[in-house]
């Protein structure tokens, strides 16, 4: 249980890391965001195979292939309706551009931008949780270093639009601050879910899966081809996902 606990801390103090680096770093340019965050999705999407749907298929017994490509289909079906509500994060990133005018309307803006991170947030928490089910730590542990890398670029989007917007610094890392606590909630949903019924593991990580690979389709790979850097980050994506695999190979 403290293993799960300091990695539910870590993976949403990596939001609060990447907080933190964007006071430092307000507006790094677009190449360097996208590079970053392919690499973030490569390791994401190693993550989501290698300790996720992959293990589904083991624990899944004589259904396992139809459990998990059930369970694949749920979570990215669930989080499409979470799309419906709230704006796409690839969608509110330039919101930024727009803030020199009318600061009122644009913090809403900005507001809807955070709270579509922070709903995000959530289902890739239970992704961690969800993966210490299979009772391998490492393979756990790779899943949950996945999203918290990916956090850290995320943390640093959140915090140029707000404070551009006028808000506060310490207003600032607070809401930040939040949206990773989040995380660590559904870190520790995920676990206990699947602590009290094993049953639902096979589905359960294969649920965590499909999250996953619809924010790395859907969010990631999208926002890092908008810019004009494809071949950068087609590179990045793939030393992501090979370095999660050499791990995975030497390690595992």
């Amino acid at each position: 249980m403290q293993i799960v606990l300091l990695t539910a801390l870590g993976v949403g103090g990596a939001t609060v890391i990447g907080a933190l680096l964007g006071f430092l770093f307000k507006n790094p340019s677009h190449r360097w965001n996208d590079i970053i965050l392919s690499f973030a999705a490569g390791v994401m999407l190693a993550a989501a195979v290698i300790g996720l749907i992959l293990p589904s298929l083991e624990y899944g017994g004589t259904l396992s292939l139809l459990i998990t490509l059930a369970g694949i289909f749920c979570g990215a079906l669930c989080l499409n309706l979470i799309d419906k509500l709230v704006p796409h994060l690839h969608k509110m990133t330039g919101v930024d551009q727009e803030l020199h005018s009318e600061k009122n309307e644009q913090l809403g803006k900005v507001l809807l931008f955070v709270i579509a991170i922070a709903i995000h947030n959530l289902p890739e928490g239970i992704a961690a949780g969800v993966s210490f089910g299979t009772g391998d730590s490492l393979q756990a542990l790779t899943v949950a270093g996945g999203i918290a890398l990916q956090n850290i670029p995320e943390g640093m989007v959140i915090i140029a639009p707000m404070l551009a917007s006028g808000m506060k610094r310490g207003r600032t890392f607070v809401i930040a601050m939040m949206t990773g606590v989040i995380e660590v909630v559904g870190t520790l949903i995920g676990y206990f879910a699947v602590s009290i019924s094993t049953v639902i593991l096979p589905f359960a990580l294969a649920f965590a899966g499909g999250t996953m690979l619809y924010v790395i389709s859907d969010e990631m790979i999208p926002e890092t081809h908008a810019h004009g850097n494809e071949r950068a980050a087609t590179y990045s994506l793939l030393a992501g996902f090979c370095l999660m695999l050499i791990f995975d190979v030497l390690i595992g």
